[in-house]
């Protein structure tokens, strides 16, 4: 009974939406991402003022504000970058986005030609990364929840991402790990991976297959969306905006694949750990700074 009139309800939704959006239309809708991390700040030894400092500058980066600008059939995700880099936004900063092949600039989609496009400014350079969209493989579930004045309905799917290292911080406050030499060979192993589980909302009143970040593929507007320990979840939308805007697949920076983009970082990584370990063997403090 139940799975009926879940199924007459979904009907009628689409029947009302496709009457709605039957003429040309344009969205925004506001998405709030937060990220938390499991980090063991006990065994580092740092003081109390400076652990407070540590996690107001990492509050910035896992606690986001992005836009997805629409239509019905090409999107462009992108950050709302404030006023404010003193926490780590800036160009010597600390980007998660930079590093975990998240777009830093405008990230199209278009769910028509099934393509993506990504800028992305990492060490200085600029990229441009084209690559087709991800197909997943969204299981329709019965349950439904009011996200603002939207009925929306549930999907999963399982995704592979790399298994997260553990975050330790040395004395200095800055990142490090374990340093014996049987931990220094498992890093030159090839990156683990792990399921997860993505549970996305999906909004049938807002016929469009776009979401937040990589996500796609629905019969409605993604408005929330949680997997691992991150949750994304829209606060705001906008339909037909007095200004009129045009979605433009961006065209700046170096062209690459996502694989190859990848393999760029992880080399730059890997340089990066190599100057720092060199750097420790030393007695010196990153930047080649000696303790008085």
């Amino acid at each position: 009974m139940k799975s009926i009139l879940l199924k007459s309800i979904t009907v009628i939704v689409l029947l009302v939406s496709t009457a709605v959006f039957a003429q040309d239309f344009q969205g925004i809708a506001t998405y709030q991402t937060k990220t938390t991390l499991d980090i063991d700040f006990e065994s580092s030894g740092i003081p109390a003022d400076r652990i407070k400092f540590i996690k107001e500058r990492m509050k910035s980066q896992l606690e986001k504000t992005y836009t997805l600008t629409f239509d019905k059939t090409a999107s462009i995700y992108k950050e709302e970058v404030t006023l404010d880099q003193s926490a780590g936004g800036g160009r010597g900063g600390f980007r998660l986005g930079a590093i975990s092949g998240g777009a830093t600039g405008d990230y199209y989609k278009n769910t028509q030609t099934k393509s993506a496009v990504k800028e992305n400014e990492f060490s200085g350079k600029n990229f441009l990364i084209k690559d087709a969209l991800k197909d997943y493989e969204w299981k329709m579930e019965q349950e439904t929840k009011m996200i603002g004045e939207n009925m929306c309905f549930k999907a999963t799917t399982v995704i592979e991402v790399p298994v997260q290292p553990e975050f330790r911080f040395d004395r200095r406050g800055g990142p490090g790990q374990n340093n014996n030499a049987e931990e220094e060979e498992e890093k030159e192993e090839a990156p683990k991976t792990e399921e997860v589980v993505v549970t996305a909302w999906y909004a049938l009143n807002i016929p469009v297959s776009h979401g937040p970040s990589d996500f796609w593929g629905l019969p409605g507007l993604i408005l929330e969306a949680s997997y691992g320990n991150t949750v994304v979840l829209c606060t705001k939308i906008v339909i037909n905006p007095k200004d009129k805007i045009e979605l433009k697949e961006p065209t700046k920076g170096k062209e690459v694949t996502q694989a190859e983009y990848d393999e760029i970082i992880a080399e730059k990584m890997k340089e990066m750990q190599e100057r720092f370990r060199n750097e420790r063997q030393k007695g010196g403090q990153p930047g080649g700074r000696r303790r008085g």
